[in-house]
């Protein structure tokens, strides 16, 4: 059943309670939440609502898609449950992002002066060059 909503685009102002009021001229709301910053406790701009039914659901997109929140056109859209998307595979351990951090985390630690790892230009003294001013020194 299809009845959790994506919500984007929200005014930094709205709360939990403005969104369940949006969303109440559509049908019934069973839940709303607003994704909040963990540090800071403000806004990230975006939030989920639960309706009753996959109908509500479906009705609320249809209505409310584009519609102003305080001041804002929200984004609404069926809502993907990552759990699902990972057992999918889409979201595997093979993904670009950690490819990315993988081979990050491995070129810079050899001290090349070009890397983003250990070494951050810098060299530190192992593998290729050492140190920049270490090549004066060398024989």
């Amino acid at each position: 059943m299809q009845n959790k909503l994506y919500v984007g685009n929200l005014n930094y102002a709205a709360t939990q309670q403005d969104m369940s009021d949006f969303f109440a001229h559509s049908g019934s709301v069973l839940e709303a939440i607003l994704i909040t910053d963990r540090s800071t406790g403000n806004s990230r701009g975006f939030g989920f609502v639960t309706m009753e039914t996959e109908e509500d659901a479906l009705r609320a997109i249809k209505q409310l898609n584009g519609k102003e929140l305080l001041g804002r056109p929200v984004k609404i859209k069926i809502a993907i449950d990552r759990r699902e998307e990972d057992s999918r595979g889409s979201r595997s351990s093979g993904s670009h992002r950690t490819r990315h951090w993988e081979k990050r985390g491995r070129r810079g630690g050899g001290g090349h002066g070009h890397g983003h790892g250990k070494g951050h230009g810098h060299g530190h003294g192992r593998g290729r060059g050492g140190h920049r001013s270490s090549r004066r020194y060398r024989s």
